[in-house]
């Protein structure tokens, strides 16, 4: 791999990483009531993970 990622291929991997990230904490008591106990990975936008699915970067 090259010493440094080119700017815009670094601007795309972050924007995949945000996307993978668990949702906040405070969501949960938000979306599904004070006494429900639920992941907070459960309501996440896109799940990825760099065993399973590639990106295509």
């Amino acid at each position: 791999m090259t010493r440094g990622l080119h700017p815009s291929k670094k601007k795309r991997l972050t924007k995949r990483a945000r996307q993978t990230k668990w949702a906040p904490f405070w969501t949960i008591p938000k979306k599904y009531g004070k006494g429900r106990r639920v992941h907070p990975s459960r309501h996440t936008a896109v799940k990825r993970n760099w065993r399973r699915t590639k990106t295509k970067i």
